[in-house]
């Protein structure tokens, strides 16, 4: 068996449990996420999303994550193997990062968020430059946003970012052509309504450290795999595209289609 055959696998059990339906528990988290929601004030709504849009946006486009070079001369089993390590690294920097911001009490657990969303935001710049991609390219920075939205959205929601991904180079002339125009609103929400509970935790006396700790480096874990299923997908694609072109070369070949 080779390394694609492998990991063809993994990607289609993935994707199964992507686009598996929401489960009771799923829907009834959702409904009560949805109604604490609604009585918060559109104005504070506005700020957050204001707040997180400007963050996300200085992280995508700020000087310090754009000198990822795109790595050309290396197979896909030692990509790989370079990106596990890579995330591994992030998970500990992450859960370090997070005991230590937890053990500081209510006002250093806030700074933990930007801190993590920084950590977050690297690794996948990182993992993006190891598959070959160049993160300075806008499609390829807003691909990593939708990697982003699928690890940390309801169900619901990621399903839907999921079938945006799917054929992304075959959709890229569709994108938009201003970051303004990304649902920064559905982002905030689904980011902050799954990270709620844990990051709640860890601003609570004495266990504080220890909660930070494991969520940072969970959360780490589950944006880390979410992202190599995503370029392992693209990878498939853009494969089916090229053995697609070749079959139609062929059949050109064979027929006399083309000449004169």
């Amino acid at each position: 068996m080779t390394y694609e055959q492998k990991i063809t696998g993994e990607l289609d059990f993935w994707k199964f449990k992507t686009l598996q339906k929401p489960s009771l528990f799923n829907k009834v988290t959702d409904k009560v996420q949805k109604k604490i929601n609604s009585y918060i004030p559109d104005k504070v709504h506005n700020a957050i999303t204001s707040a997180i849009k400007q963050m996300v946006k200085a992280v995508l486009f700020g000087s310090t994550f754009t000198t990822s070079k795109p790595i050309t001369d290396l197979t896909l089993m030692h990509r790989e193997a370079l990106i596990k390590q890579k995330i591994e690294n992030y998970k500990k920097t992450g859960a370090a990062e997070g005991g230590i911001t937890g053990a500081g009490g209510f006002l250093m657990s806030m700074a933990d968020f930007p801190l993590l969303l920084g950590i977050k935001m690297k690794m996948l710049f990182d993992i993006a430059a190891v598959y070959g991609y160049d993160v300075k390219d806008y499609r390829e920075r807003l691909y990593i946003l939708h990697i982003f939205q699928l690890a940390f959205s309801s169900k619901e929601e990621s399903q839907n970012i999921f079938m945006k991904m799917q054929d992304w180079d075959d959709k890229a002339h569709q994108l938009p052509t201003n970051i303004d125009e990304f649902d920064w609103l559905t982002f905030q929400q689904q980011y902050r309504d799954y990270i709620d509970l844990a990051k709640l935790a860890q601003m609570l006396p004495f266990v504080g450290a220890a909660v930070g700790a494991v969520a940072n480096y969970k959360l780490i874990e589950k944006l880390g795999k979410t992202a190599m299923m995503s370029y392992r997908m693209r990878y498939f694609s853009l494969q089916s595209i090229v053995l697609s072109h070749e079959s139609a070369d062929d059949l050109k070949l064979k027929t006399g289609g083309g000449n004169i």
